[in-house]
């Protein structure tokens, strides 16, 4: 059987790839902690249980709206509006099976084959995938010489005739920056500029720490909001990553064919699901600060622990919940015999031999650095960075 082109083309998730392995260890009895997933060690909160559990004895296990219920998309509205002040219709909002279909659909509908879309690496790789499925080119912006945030310059320098949308990730999947004002400011100007479409990727707005602030770029500019498709859902704020709930918000046109599409695509997003949704808004907001608290004390855990580490360096994150390690001062190095040449080797050996499951910077687009979750307990942090340490401290 032939295989399509763009299907053989695609490289498969090393994050999905890391965590299945750490799991395929763990049944074999092996001791492994893996910091790989982008996902909450929490339980979703006891109201997205208790509205689900009520859809299902109501009988509300049939067909919804392509582009989801109507108490969704209120919920939705009202939570952009009390903690943005944004205006948006309800056919200005869609509702999908996760936020990377929404992702996909959005894409499917501005990039023709050979059209461009801007990606500030180091990204998440379904950005990448997800273009060259559209026969799209993907082009990406090493931003590592700025704290992992884009300049005008950046951007520039990669423009062309066939540019048609900017994706920005903030707060970061995987270094954890935050973009401040006047980056936002640059990215609107430019996009202006060049009648581009920007995808604001704001998964992680709710989990931000110490003195940072995430900015909305609708907020900071109304003038870039017919040209700005926000994308958002329940995944990573409300440890509701399994239930596949995500949402956009953007202008009627565009919301109404990424509708369309999605009517082929999926159809409507889990009905159950969806109301599980309703009540983790409407009712959730104490859990998600909790939640947000404990993330903040791992964030300090982690960072303390990996301070004393040699052969390493990294930039503290400002919200997520990823380290974003550099480690090439240990290629060439060797670890009991085992030579490392590149962050696929260190995280291979480290899994190897420390029972340690990181993902490598390959997989978003900078080599040379490894992805490290902090969504653990404490005590797999502290486990965890003590076998980081005895390995890196071993290493001739």
């Amino acid at each position: 059987m032939k295989l399509s082109r763009r299907v053989t083309a695609m490289e498969p998730s090393a994050t999905l790839e890391v965590v299945g392995l750490a799991k395929a260890m763990k049944q074999e009895g092996k001791p492994v902690i893996s910091f790989g997933a982008g996902e909450p060690d929490f339980d979703s909160p006891p109201s997205a249980l208790s509205y689900a559990s009520d859809a299902m004895k109501k009988g509300y296990t049939h067909y919804t709206p392509a582009t989801g219920i109507p108490q969704l998309k209120e919920e939705i509205k009202s939570y952009y509006s009390n903690h943005f002040n944004l205006d948006y219709d309800l056919n200005q909002i869609i509702v999908g099976a996760g936020a990377k279909p929404l992702l996909y659909e959005v894409l499917g509908c501005v990039v023709d084959p050979e059209d461009e879309v801007m990606i500030f690496t180091p990204a998440w790789v379904s950005y990448v995938e997800q273009i060259k499925l559209f026969d799209g080119r993907p082009v990406c912006i090493d931003t590592s010489d700025n704290g992992f945030i884009p300049t005008r310059d950046h951007m520039e320098r990669n423009l062309s005739s066939k540019t048609r949308a900017i994706i920005v990730n903030t707060p970061n999947n995987p270094t954890g920056a935050v973009y401040d004002k006047a980056s936002l400011n640059d990215l609107a100007d430019f996009a202006k500029e060049n009648d581009l479409l920007i995808i604001m990727d704001e998964i992680y707005e709710r989990l931000v720490y110490d003195d940072n602030r995430h900015f909305n770029l609708v907020v900071e500019r109304p003038d870039v909001k017919d040209r700005t498709l926000i994308i958002n859902g329940v995944s990573k704020a409300y440890a509701m990553t399994g239930w596949r709930i995500g949402y956009a918000l953007g202008t009627v046109n565009l919301i109404s064919k990424m509708g369309s599409f999605q009517g082929h695509l999926t159809s409507n997003p889990c009905s159950v699901a969806q109301w599980a949704a309703v009540g983790a808004m409407r009712e959730a907001e104490d859990d998600i600060e909790r939640m947000r608290k404990a993330f903040s004390g791992r964030k300090d855990l982690i960072i303390a622990l990996l301070d004393k580490m040699p052969h390493i360096s990294f930039v503290k994150p400002g919200g997520a919940f990823y380290v974003w390690l550099n480690v090439e001062k240990t290629f060439g190095m060797q670890y009991k015999g085992q030579k490392i040449t590149n962050d696929s080797d260190f995280c291979k050996t480290l899994l190897e031999k420390e029972y340690v499951a990181a993902v490598p910077g390959k997989a978003f687009l900078c080599p040379g650095n490894i992805r490290i979750s902090y969504s653990n307990s404490e005590e797999e942090i502290t486990k965890g960075m003590e076998r980081l340490s005895r390995f890196l401290t071993a290493l001739e």
